[in-house]
């Protein structure tokens, strides 16, 4: 039986961004040995918590997860940080050297590098595995938008946001996405840890 935690793989994303022939939507079905290829992740380019550029693509070869959050957010991203952190310790070794995190923030007129660079020490992530991103305005929405992010902006400051955690293969292949920040990390873990198997051709 499947966890209570499903799987989705988002339309708009694969409409938008990763429509190619011989790529559908979906999830795997029921027992699948392998988790769908839904098609080539959207590349993007920005400034790390060190102010550093990367690139999706300079972690080819790395099993990648691309979530979204904001610094000052007081509820929902702090829960899924804390969730990836849990995750990231459980990897062990192959945190950093074989799977990397990527948070992308949607509230980059605030979430400068340093402030980025606070909110991840304070929620003990390893900086050899684990970049919180931020760039221009425009950046940001083009990089939310290719990866079926909804963001709206209240006159409060507070962001409403699509929270989806996509799970990018060592090939830059886009393979599934978490909805919510109430999946189960379990089965992030073990989707990541099929993908390292899959890499090692086990």
């Amino acid at each position: 039986m499947r966890r209570t935690a499903v799987r989705y793989i988002v339309l708009l994303v694969a409409l938008a961004t990763l429509a190619a022939p011989g790529h559908a939507p979906g999830h795997e079905a029921k027992g699948a040995q392998h988790l769908s290829r839904i098609g080539p992740a959207a590349p993007f380019t920005l400034t790390t918590q060190d102010d550093a550029r990367l690139s999706l693509r300079d972690l080819r070869g790395k099993v990648v997860a691309v979530t979204f959050i904001y610094a000052s957010c007081v509820d929902t991203c702090p829960l899924l940080t804390t969730k990836l952190a849990g995750v990231q310790t459980r990897l062990g070794s192959d945190f950093g050297a074989r799977v990397f995190f990527l948070s992308v923030t949607v509230d980059p007129e605030r979430d400068t590098p340093t402030v980025l660079k606070g909110y991840a020490r304070a929620h003990g992530t390893n900086p050899a595995g684990w970049a919180f991103l931020t760039g221009t305005p425009t950046e940001i929405r083009d990089v939310a938008r290719r990866y079926g992010v909804y963001v709206r902006k209240s006159p409060g400051g507070d962001v409403d946001h699509t929270f989806l955690t996509s799970l990018i293969d060592r090939d830059g292949v886009l393979r599934v996405q978490y909805l919510g920040v109430r999946f189960d990390p379990d089965e992030l873990l073990a989707d990541v840890r099929s993908l390292l198997m899959e890499a090692s051709g086990r």
